[in-house]
């Protein structure tokens, strides 16, 4: 049976098993990212993580520790050198699982084994912008250029009534009254009588009291 065993021996035994992470782990730290199966890759961050933890403190006793379970110089040199200076100020968690879906041949669930700082994409160093829909109240320079704004159109206003002199004033509506007082030329022209005009009128009044007379004669013969 096994119940309440917490560790998966992959199907190896124990000193094949203890190799194949050793080779994995250092090729991990080589090439900052390998290709292996899920399963591979939880059991290898157990292996791998304590190693990283103990290259941040570099002495002889932790460097004789890691050589024991890497068995290579190279990827020592390279975990106290680079890979220690890079992940120096994270407590924890330097590997990172991508699941890539299954493999083709016996299905089994594939992913990508990475070394978290050495990931450009997922580490450019900037936050992204929150967005939320609170709108910011207006502060107190908001409320100045507001006030500032109102007040402008009454403060022309003033001063175009103060440009205007008071003899202006008066003088407007003298000058309105003259102006509907005077009449037009042309009407001028109209109402004034010519000479010519007086003595045709004259003459045709002459016309009708003699008719007048003439109609009284005959009427009293």
């Amino acid at each position: 049976m096994n119940h309440g065993n917490r560790v998966n021996h992959l199907g190896r035994t124990s000193s094949h098993r203890k190799a194949m992470l050793s080779n994995m782990a250092a090729s991990l730290i080589l090439h900052k990212r390998i290709t292996t199966t899920v399963a591979k890759a939880k059991e290898l961050r157990k292996f791998v993580e304590p190693l990283i933890t103990k290259a941040k403190d570099n002495t002889t006793h932790s460097r004789r520790v890691v050589f024991s379970a890497l068995k290579y110089k190279e990827p020592v040199k390279e975990l106290f050198g680079e890979v220690a200076a890079k992940v120096g100020d994270r407590p924890g968690g330097y590997t990172r699982i991508l699941r890539t879906g299954n493999r083709l041949g016996d299905n089994a669930d594939m992913c990508i084994m990475e070394l978290v700082d050495y990931n450009e994409t997922y580490t450019t160093g900037k936050k992204a912008p929150v967005k939320t829909r609170r709108k910011r109240a207006a502060g107190k320079k908001g409320a100045e250029e507001t006030a500032v704004a109102e007040d402008a159109p009454v403060k022309r206003k003033k001063v175009a009534k103060e440009d205007i002199a008071p003899a202006d004033v008066v003088a407007a509506p003298a000058a309105a009254e003259e102006a509907a007082e005077e009449v037009h030329p042309v009407e001028a022209a109209s109402t004034e009588a010519t000479p010519e005009a007086t003595a045709e009128t004259e003459s045709h009044e002459e016309t009708t009291t003699t008719d007048e007379a003439a109609e009284e004669t005959k009427d009293a013969e």
